[in-house]
Order: C-alpha cells, then structure tokens, then sequence
C-alpha cells in the first residue's frame, strides 16, 4: 500500500531529475503552473523537437524557386478551421503533412464518425470535442515551455510534468504535429512512434474502439482541466545479481485466476509486458495487455515521445498516470466500455498512486528457445531491473502485481516465467501478486510449486541452477518441439523429501492463493 512507503522528499529539479512546472506553487486540487515562464526553445539531439519551435519549417513552392515558412503557422491556419466531418480533419493534418498525403489513410477514423456514433455523439465531437483538442495543442508554447528531455539508453534520468502538459501533448500526437517522426530514416528511429496517423487507417474494429477510448480520455480532459503531476523514470541497472549464488529464499504469493493488475493491484508495483519500443501497437493495431494499459491510462502513450528503445538492462517506471475508460474483452474481442472516474488518492507530489513498471520479454520463434541458459538469465536480468530500487528500504518496497509476462504472442511458458518473476521479486525484495487472466490450471500449478519450493527453503541460487540442469539434461537432448518432462515435474523429482524442521520454518512465509 502507497501509505507503507516513506515520506517523499520536496520535489525538485536536480541533474538527473527535469520538472517542468513550479515546484514553489504545486498545491492540491491547484492546476500546476508551467516553468519556465516563457516557452524555451531547443532544436538538439538532446531534447524533443517540437512543433512550435521556430526551426520546425515547412518548404514552400515559390515561383522564383521556393522557400520555407514556419511549420506552426500552417498547423495554426489548418487546425482553427473547424470540422463539419472526419474529411475535415484529414484535410487539416495533409495540410503540414504534405509528403504523406498519398500513404496516409483515414478509414477508421471516418468509419467512426459515419457508422459507429450516435448522430448527437458525431455532433459533440465536431463542436465541443475536437475544438478543445484543437485550443490544447495550439497551447503548447504556452504549457510545454521548458525542453522536454530525451530519455535516452544508458541513461538514469527522470522526467516530471504535469497531467494538462500530458494532455496538450497527447492532443498534438493526435493532430500528428511532431517533426520528424514519421519516418524511421530520421534521428528518431530507435524511439517508438508518437503521431497517430496509423491509428486512423483501415477498418479493423480494433481500431475503432481504440478511437472512442481515447476520445473519452479527451473528452474529459478538454471539460476539466488536470491537476495532477506524473513522473517518467529511465532505470539502468550496471549490477546485476550473480544468479547462481544468490541466497535468498522466494517471498510471499497471492496467486488468483480472478481480476486484473489494474483493477486489482491497488498500491502495488503494476507489471506492463511492454514492447522494447514503449506501448508496442498501441498506436497502431496491436490491443494486448500493453496496449490495452496505454489506451485506458493515455498520460502512458506520452512516453513514447521521449523514451528510446529500452536496453537489456534498462525498465521504464510510470508513477501518477490516470485511468480514464473501463474496458471488456481483449485483443479482437477489446470494447470501450464507459469512462471511469480514477479516485486512487495522490502522493505528495501531486501523483495517482499508481506505478507501473515497463519490462520487455524476449520474443521465442521455438518453444525450446527459452530455456537456454542466456535467455533465461536475461529475462531474470530484465524482471530484476523493473522491481530492483536502488536504496530503498526493502520494508517499504510493495509488492508487485504481474502476471503472464511475455507469454501471449511473444511464446513464453507460463510456468517458467512465472518462477523467473519469483526469482527476480525475491532478489528485489517483493511480494507477489500474481493474476493468471482466468486460467485456473495455471494457478494451481504455480502456487503449489511456490509451496513446495518454500517448504525446502530452496534458495534463487539453487533454483537458478535447476532451470540450468533442466536446459542441459532435458531440452538439450529433446528430440520433439516439447521435451517429454515438464519443467514442473523436473523440479519435483530433483528436490529431496521436506524433513519436519523446514515445514515448521516453512510455515512463516505466508504463502496464499485463491482456489475460485
């Protein structure tokens, strides 16, 4: 629970932490104040470039040859030109995005508009929605007045700003006024994809629902303004546990087949099984548990702006972003549901109480593949560096809410990554709660596995080594697609009988699951 941790000390910009509004006037239920005063300039490989720079420039075709005017100017004179239909918005967003006129595609944005809305949603959306959208981004040199810092690999560096400069930057992604990130030529290629073009394109209902989730999310903040801060934090960790001699025994587990990280993991450490580009597909066609997490906190998607390709070493952390739509279904079966109102209380610093951590699984072409000895050991590397938290007190670390981490289309075994989470929380200092999506079998096999590994106190460095003699005995020599022992039973017939003195000791550790 938030309320176990620490008192956080006065917020404030230092060398690896960029705040861009003043700290001075940050009050409660108060919308924070952009710092610096005026909209500071930077056009360097340092820092986003944004769209109201006065070096974004647009080329010009001139009769004497031609020429360059501002960028800003044109999105000004394109955007305040209203919208009577979803044509409309194409035209306007071509305007200053002339070299993508003929590749770009709006069909999912007009199918929106002309078949999935009722008439007097169509008619809120082009009057009152889009307008304030509109009067958002235009504010830009108004609210996002200091550089924004690239995050860049190998960097430990973090980035607070408040959730209405989130929302002017969402809202110009949606307009695709970002310079030079349509392309994967440009200096921006090892960072994800910011401008929503592929949002709009085609007619999957993927992508549809992916449009009312979001225009919910700005529907909300268009009516009241934000007043809450979020943090961004780069993580790298240089050292890294030696696996094979770590004495440490696993910690506590909840397992359940019930609830969701987000709904359930109140207070937690809450798991995204990201994309090493953050937020994977969301704004193209991918809606799994990452995706889904982004469009129903969108401050997330901001991210993408700033964060670069993570390293084998390196998580993300995301503390304070909001939820702002309730959901059903997933992936093809994903529905915007209604909009939620997030009353998880604020820190200190004006944050929702709400960490998430992103760590990227890797992704497996053969079942097989996972268990050799160096992929199993970067993901134990990978999980670490998302729990581990330099100098913290470990009483005070919550536990962490995760569930099947890179086992969906990235071919992960459930039950092997779920002992490399326990590894890696135990390493950390964590409790575990583990949501296994409704699969019931999964819960079992975990939770007496974890039983059976507590009761004779088997350390993470003897586990480590029996994943390796799985690998080396049994993977090694399979012959099939599947080896003919399961990693589970391996583990059971190698461990020893429990003597009577381990059960006693083994019964302090509170162990618990949910057997609905």
């Amino acid at each position: 629970m938030p309320q176990c941790a620490p008192p956080l000390s006065h917020l404030k910009a230092v060398p690896n932490h960029t705040v861009t509004v003043r700290t001075d006037l940050l009050r409660e239920g108060e919308v924070p104040v952009p710092y610096p005063g005026k909209f500071k300039d930077a056009w360097d490989d340092m820092s986003v470039k944004m769209p109201c720079s006065e070096k974004n420039l647009f080329p010009l075709e001139t009769e004497d040859g031609g020429g360059v005017q501002s960028r800003w100017e044109l999105i000004h004179s394109a955007l305040q030109g209203g919208f009577k239909s979803s044509l409309d918005v194409r035209d306007a967003i071509l305007r200053y995005n002339t070299a993508h006129a003929k590749k770009w595609d709006f069909t999912a944005l007009n199918l929106l508009c002309t078949e999935c809305l009722e008439h007097c949603e169509v008619q809120h959306l082009y009057e009152a929605v889009l307008p304030s959208m509109v009067t958002l981004a235009l504010s830009a040199p108004r609210l996002c007045t200091m550089p924004i810092p690239l995050l860049k690999s190998r960097m430990n560096h973090s980035l607070t700003m408040s959730q209405e400069q989130i929302a002017c930057l969402l809202a110009n992604a949606f307009f695709c006024t970002f310079p030079r990130r349509n392309s994967r030529k440009s200096e921006y290629c090892n960072y994800p994809e910011i401008n929503f073009y592929r949002l709009f394109e085609g007619s999957s209902p993927r992508k549809i629902e992916k449009l009312k989730t979001l225009f919910c999310y700005f529907r909300r903040v268009s009516q009241t303004r934000p007043k809450g801060l979020v943090t961004f934090t780069r993580q790298t960790v240089n050292t890294l546990p030696n696996w094979e001699n770590c004495q440490t025994q696993l910690t506590r587990l909840h397992i359940t087949c019930e609830g969701t990280i987000e709904a359930d993991g109140y207070g937690m450490l809450q798991v995204d099984f990201a994309n090493r580009f953050v937020g994977g597909g969301v704004t193209g066609n991918g809606l799994v548990q990452e995706e889904i997490r982004f469009i129903i906190n969108p401050e997330l998607i901001v991210s993408r702006l700033f964060t670069e390709a993570l390293e084998q070493n390196e998580c993300l952390i995301i503390t304070g972003a909001e939820q702002y739509s309730r959901y059903s279904g997933y992936a093809e079966t994903y529905k915007w549901d209604q909009c939620y109102k997030d009353e998880t209380p604020r820190d200190d610093w004006q944050r929702r109480c709400t960490e998430i951590v992103a760590i990227d699984a890797l992704k497996y072409r053969h079942f097989l593949e996972q268990f050799l000895p160096e992929k199993m050991t970067r993901e134990l590397n990978k999980a670490y560096c998302g729990f581990f938290r330099n100098n913290a007190n470990k009483k005070h670390l919550s536990a962490i809410a995760t569930g099947n981490w890179g086992c969906g289309a990235f071919g992960g075994y459930t039950r092997l990554k779920a002992l490399i989470q326990l590894m890696a929380a135990a390493e950390a200092g964590r409790d575990m709660a583990y949501f296994t999506f409704g699969d019931a079998s999964l819960m079992r096999d975990v939770y007496d596995m974890h039983t059976f590994l507590t009761e004779r106190q088997v350390t993470v460095g003897r586990l480590y080594g029996l994943l390796n003699q799985y690998s080396s005995l049994v993977c090694k020599n399979c012959r099939s697609t599947r080896p003919d022992v399961s990693l589970y039973d391996f583990i059971y017939r190698s461990l020893p009988p429990v003597t009577a003195d381990a059960l006693d000791s083994a019964k302090d550790s509170g162990i618990s699951h949910d057997s609905h």
